[in-house]
């Protein structure tokens, strides 16, 4: 029998993570029944944010790298548009498989759909509910362009549902007549498998931090609505500094040069005394392997993003988010997140709580059982296979 030609759309870093799960499971399990074609868009384009994970993560290479750069919205997913149907009109692929909410997701949705070529989301019915957001315009506009919609969490497929997708739809599947289907999350597929992998290859990363288990607090900050916004980033950095202070507790920073250059540009006394504060342990960006181990090994983690939020999950880590919403409802009606924005007074509050407290949250599978790309790979078998 023919093999089922995929097309595995990536661009940032956080969708090369989630894809790889796509990947083993093709190159194992599904070898003989699919062919995967990598597309990269280059939207993550230097080595150090987006190549160097094919590398680390034992992943396949791209088999096209469209090198499209940063840039405003529009001009980076116009240019990753008019790329990308070059690729799919030469490769003709049985569907295209996209992630998440950026704009290669939307802009790869556009060009297959608008050459009738069907569209897997994986992550689909994810929402924040703030269409000032980006991204949430990305991924309400990739789910109703898509055939196969993959949501991750019950609440996102109710979130689906209460938008007219109807789960009781039949075969033959279009763009008409969508599949809507609950599976788990990939990227707790990946944290089982990479958690293995970075205690194996990791170890000389925290040896060289000199930090302990549970001893310290993971701060990661680059969203554009924080790094962008002078007082919003002030009231962050005074707060966790604060903190730090008050609680004689280490704080491992490994911030985005974007938010590095904001506060040195924007709050330069702040960032003074935070580059050489000895409980303010600024690093520079880390692997996904060593997030990992930072993720399992932080006290609490503090963060304004959205992967992260949910891994703080998967790890069993109480997690203060630093956004006035998230699309990962379920973890904020656990208990384990609390959404404190840019508010001094909320950040205290969740700290105290979470400190007081954390021995004893409890940490659901809200996110499947770790098999969660068989489930998406069968699962297109199903629908596109003729």
């Amino acid at each position: 029998m023919k093999k089922l030609r995929i097309l595995n759309i990536v661009g940032a870093r956080p969708q090369i993570i989630k894809a790889s799960a796509i990947s083993r499971a093709i190159a194992g399990e599904f070898r003989n029944e699919i062919e995967e074609v990598v597309v990269h868009t280059g939207q993550h384009y230097d080595r150090e944010l987006s190549d160097v994970f094919f590398d680390e993560l034992e992943i396949k290479r791209p088999d096209h790298n469209l090198q499209v750069g940063s840039g405003r919205h529009g001009r980076q997913t116009g240019m990753i548009m008019e790329r990308i149907e070059d690729v799919i009109l030469d490769e003709k692929p049985d569907c295209v498989v996209i992630y998440g909410d950026t704009n290669s997701t939307l802009a790869a949705a556009l060009a297959a759909v608008k050459q009738h070529f069907p569209v897997v989301h994986i992550e689909a019915g994810m929402r924040s509910f703030n269409k000032t957001m980006p991204e949430e315009i990305n991924r309400i506009m990739a789910d109703h362009a898509s055939t196969l919609l993959i949501a991750p969490t019950n609440a996102a497929f109710k979130n689906l549902m209460s938008e007219g997708f109807r789960p009781e739809n039949v075969a033959p599947y279009s763009i008409n007549n969508p599949r809507v289907f609950l599976t788990g999350d990939i990227m707790y597929d990946n944290s089982l498998f990479y958690a293995d992998l970075a205690e194996r290859k990791k170890q000389d990363f925290l040896t060289g931090l000199g930090i302990a288990d549970k001893d310290f607090v993971l701060v990661t900050i680059h969203r554009d609505s924080n790094t962008d916004d002078p007082e919003r980033l002030s009231s962050i950095f005074s707060t966790i500094r604060e903190l730090s202070e008050a609680n004689s507790m280490p704080m491992i920073m490994p911030l985005h040069p974007r938010t590095m250059i904001a506060l040195r540009n924007r709050v330069p006394e702040l960032y003074a005394a935070i580059s050489d504060h000895p409980l303010l342990r600024v690093i520079p960006p880390v692997s996904f392997l060593e997030m990992i181990l930072l993720e399992k090994r932080a006290k609490l983690i503090i963060t304004d993003s959205g992967g992260v939020q949910k891994e703080s999950h998967f790890f069993s880590r109480p997690c203060i988010v630093l956004r006035k919403e998230t699309e990962w409802v379920e973890l904020v009606r656990n208990g384990t997140v609390r959404l404190a924005d840019a508010n001094p007074a909320r950040i205290r509050e969740a700290w105290d709580y979470f400190i007081a407290n954390g021995n004893a949250l409890q940490y659901p599978a809200f996110y499947g059982d770790g098999k969660a790309a068989i489930i998406i790979l069968k699962e297109v078998l199903a629908v596109f296979r003729s």
